[in-house]
């Protein structure tokens, strides 16, 4: 199964020749390529997959993919719970 986590764009800059974005994950900040969307910019919301922004979103669904990701989680830990 693939992931894609959504993230805030906090930084652009070139490396390398690339397009690239520091990315705020409810506090974590990781690099990411932009290459393959190159209409973000500073304060977007964009799907991270392995270190690539894969699509652009609105602030709203970046919050409800983030609360479902986080129900996903306790849901989790609930089961482990209850196997011990």
């Amino acid at each position: 199964m693939c992931l894609g986590v959504p993230g805030r764009i906090v930084e652009v800059y070139q490396k390398e020749g690339l397009r690239m974005a520091q990315v705020d994950f409810s506090g974590v900040k990781r690099e990411a390529c932009i290459e393959h969307v190159p209409e973000a910019n500073v304060g977007d919301y964009a799907i991270i997959h392995v270190g690539f922004a894969i699509s652009l979103l609105s602030e709203e669904e970046a919050h409800e993919t983030l609360d479902l990701l986080r129900q996903v989680i306790e849901a989790g830990e609930l089961e482990d719970e209850e196997r011990q």
